[in-house]
């Protein structure tokens, strides 16, 4: 049976030597004698068994040195790497796993059956019908499988069986993006089953058809967005619906992680509340990928107790995993720094590669610029092979007019589109059979959504492909050198935080205007600190208090107001100035980083220049141009210690969790030729960001730094230089990326008057990084201890401790330095 990795690797498989190792004549060898090899896999024997916790009921295989097509795309991508130069770090054949098959459940109604049958689904997998059949025995419950073990089917049989039973039983469906809604409910179309009033209500929804989907829909499909502003505001419309609401699926559960699941996990206690206002008790069927622990992590989102299913019993195809280190490249950086080829520049070429031996593939790519630029590169390159080969391959990202996005999808699924690079936009969306590989540019940030970007692969029964290729980035560079830490690491829970009272306040204000709430609504919302919250928000006169709860204040309601992505506000919309066509959005956050006056902004494959930014009114102007430079913003950052929550001293060293203020001004921006080349620095005015969030910080006495050789002049470098690599590890230990956290490192701190390395959350109020950072402090600092000496670079780089989001073009950075700081630290905490 399954683990709960169930779509990471077993641990039994085969492991070839890195191409690194090898001479020109044995690569040559090898790739010829793999070239004669047949696919041929064997029973693991009970013993081997014992040690695949991947496996699912049935027969486990295990791949011999054969070809397949995972291997013979990697030989492809490799073809013409010369000898001793491979970027090949580590390859790894995960094998096949068959399938186990259960009958129908014998409560399943016969159309529905019928439906899945005429479409090619004769039995569903165990996994399915369990998680199927607790839901329609009255159970909660989360089936955390791996990416195409069918969990739509594991939900849509009950609900389907439901709606048909009781003609005025409704559903409603969540998911984290409007693409993968629409994606789930054209499937739903296909089935073809009478009775079945399924619909989307969206933000794409004509208003003509929304009265419709009201007054007659059984199945409403949409997300959180919607559900939060447009449903929960409108609910006593909403009343037949809620009335006979018997199931909530909440799919890709595992996304809502950060101030976006403290957000959602909140609004689900606003749909539970409302729903009971009409008599409803509905059952929540949650899907999601591979996380650890799904049943606590179903409950804190829910706020009830959730059964789990963790066994998968899907059949899965062989995959290659192929770990990818860019090579060094003749120019110099920063500091004068060694520049390895990008991620970026890397993906194109494999894309290209791909494109042309007729793979359909995803290239997931960390930025909707570098998803752009990726494209761009990959039909650059194919455009020297053959003319029609460019037009196979596009971008896919978030800030797409919806019209772009569902032309893009269709070309998709019909094959049209053969390479395409996209953000994470799909990893959770429109659902893709049959590709033949998947190029994971960048860690994702978590190994949960890293093995639902690569279970896209292998999904037509044929051996697949996954490339993952490490950014010039001290956690990629670590993973690609530490394969375990990839293919043998279990996956994360997830971290969210409903009592941050920067989420808890908003939405509190929001359910009070839905309906008052009273103290029997308390426990679902924190008990005492949702009072003590309420108590705020009534100094503030937004509520009043009277003696039967607490009731909104204004006619005007707040939902507006409230953004659950946590980006902190309404979208920036870009524009076009000579034609006033909307280009796109950008989150208000990252206004100033990516769209001040004089950025280079990227759409559809076209660049723009921004003529100005007006964060108040949230619009960017731009024009269109193709300058030969890029821009990169340079910023100035302050930070504040409002509130000690813990503090442990160690002997001249202090480890503390708290409150912080964080203040931040983009400053200027520098204008950089593709060689790396600085052209010069332009300074701004734009208005100062203030972030009231949670941080974890040391604090070093400086006769200990003196002590380890770091003398007073060389302090600000090592503790900067420390400071961008612990930021870069705190991935391995919270469900977060370096774009969800922020740092700063300073030789005299005035709140704490001692050298000190703060790494903070990027959210309001904290997203629950932070705090888990603290938690595993020793562990953390160590890998970052690690990843810095490890590093071959003499003088320090992007692998190691130069960051690409550092504001003071990293400087200054004492590479050497840094390793004293950690030992210094770490000696003391032991």
């Amino acid at each position: 049976m399954c683990s709960a990795k169930a779509d990471q690797p077993p641990s039994r498989d085969v492991t070839h030597p890195s191409l690194d190792a090898m001479s020109g004549e044995s690569r040559g060898c090898l790739q010829r004698g793999n070239e004669l090899s047949r696919s041929v896999h064997t029973p693991l024997s009970a013993q081997e068994a014992d040690h695949a916790p991947g496996r699912s009921v049935g027969v486990v295989c295990k791949a011999r040195l054969v070809v397949d097509q995972g291997r013979r795309l990697l030989d492809r991508v490799l073809a013409g790497v010369p000898a001793g130069e491979s970027p090949l770090t580590h390859a790894r054949d995960l094998p096949l796993r068959q399938a186990d098959h259960v009958e129908w459940p014998s409560w399943a109604a016969g159309p529905v059956v019928a439906a899945f049958t005429e479409i090619g689904v004769r039995e569903p997998w165990r996994h399915q019908a369990e998680a199927a059949s607790l839901a329609w025995s009255g159970q909660h419950v989360v089936l955390a499988t791996g990416t195409a073990s069918g969990k739509s089917l594991a939900y849509q049989l009950p609900v389907l069986s439901t709606l048909l039973a009781d003609t005025k039983a409704t559903a409603l469906y969540l998911s984290p993006t409007k693409a993968l809604g629409a994606d789930q409910l054209r499937s739903l179309d296909e089935l073809g089953i009478k009775g079945i009033r399924a619909a989307a209500y969206d933000g794409d929804t004509p208003m003509a058809e929304r009265d419709w989907v009201k007054a007659h829909a059984n199945w409403v499909f949409t997300n959180p967005d919607m559900l939060h502003r447009g449903i929960l505001p409108q609910h006593p419309k909403w009343l037949r619906f809620f009335r006979r609401l018997k199931y909530v699926v909440i799919d890709e559960c595992h996304s809502y992680r950060g101030v976006f699941g403290s957000h959602v996990a909140l609004l689900m206690r606003r749909l539970r509340r409302v729903a009971r206002k009409y008599g409803a008790d509905p059952i929540f069927v949650l899907a999601s990928a591979t996380v650890a622990d799904p049943s606590s992590s179903a409950e804190r989102l829910l706020g009830v107790p959730v059964s789990a299913v963790v066994d998968d019993y899907s059949p899965r195809a062989s995959r290659t995993v192929a770990l990818w280190e860019p090579p060094l490249t003749s120019l110099e950086g920063e500091n004068g720094a060694p520049v390895r080829r990008s991620a970026g520049a890397e993906t194109s070429r494999i894309l290209a590669d791909l494109v042309i031996e007729g793979a359909r593939s995803l290239a997931f790519v960390r930025s909707r610029r570098g998803a752009e630029l990726t494209a761009l590169g990959a039909q650059r390159i194919l455009s020297e092979v053959d003319s029609e080969l460019p037009g196979r391959v596009a971008a896919y990202r978030g800030g797409f007019l919806p019209e772009e996005r569902r032309a893009l999808e269709k070309a998709l699924s019909t094959g049209d589109l053969l390479g395409v690079a996209t953000t994470n936009a799909l990893e959770l969306g429109v659902d893709i059979a049959g590709l033949d590989a998947v190029v994971v540019a960048g860690f994702p940030g978590t190994f949960a959504s890293f093995w639902q970007q690569a279970g896209r692969a292998g999904r037509s029964g044929d051996s697949a492909l996954v490339v993952f290729v490490a950014r010039d980035d001290p956690l990629d560079t670590y993973l690609v050198h530490n394969p375990a830490a990839v293919l043998d690491r279990p996956v994360e829970a997830t971290v969210l935080d409903p009592l941050n009272p920067y989420v808890l306040g908003p939405q509190l204000a929001c359910a009070a205007a839905e309906m008052p709430l009273t103290p029997a609504c308390l426990p679902d919302f924190g008990g005492p600190v949702a009072e003590a919250v309420l108590a705020d928000l009534v100094a503030e006169k937004l509520l009043r208090r009277r003696p039967a709860g607490w009731y909104w204040a204004s006619h005007d309601r707040p939902h507006a107001g409230v953004d659950i992505r946590g980006s902190g506000g309404d979208q920036v919309a870009v524009v076009e100035s000579d034609s006033g066509r909307m280009l796109g959005t950008v989150d208000p956050g990252s206004a100033c980083w990516q769209v001040h006056p004089g950025a280079v902004y990227l759409h559809q494959g076209r660049a723009y220049v921004v003529d100005d930014l007006d964060v108040e009114s949230g619009l960017a102007m731009v024009h269109r141009e193709d300058p030969e430079w890029t821009t990169q913003p340079r910023d100035c950052v302050d930070i504040t210690v409002v509130r000690e929550v813990e503090r442990a001293d160690f002997g001249g060293v202090s480890v503390c969790l708290g409150e912080v203020e964080v203040t931040t001004q983009v400053v200027g921006y520098l204008r950089r030729l593709p060689s790396g080349v600085v052209l010069d620095q332009i300074p701004l005015d734009l208005p100062e960001q203030t972030l009231q969030t949670r941080a974890v910080w040391y604090t070093v006495d400086e006769s200990l730094l003196f002590d380890a050789g770091v003398e007073a002049k060389r302090i600000p470098g090592a503790l900067h230089a420390a400071e961008h690599a612990a930021i870069g590890l705190l991935p391995l230990f919270a469900t977060c990326d370096r774009w969800d956290i922020g740092g700063v490192s300073t030789a005299l701190h005035p709140d704490t008057g001692m050298p000190t390395v703060f790494v903070h959350d990027g959210h309001p109020g904290g997203a629950g990084f932070a705090d888990r950072g603290h938690s595993a402090l020793r562990a953390w600092l160590s890998a970052t201890r690690s990843a810095i000496s490890s590093c071959s670079c003499p003088m320090g780089c992007p692998s190691c401790v130069q960051s690409p989001k550092c504001g003071n073009g990293n400087e200054p950075l004492d590479k050497a330095g840094a390793v004293l700081v950690l030992d210094v630290v770490l000696s003391k905490i032991a």
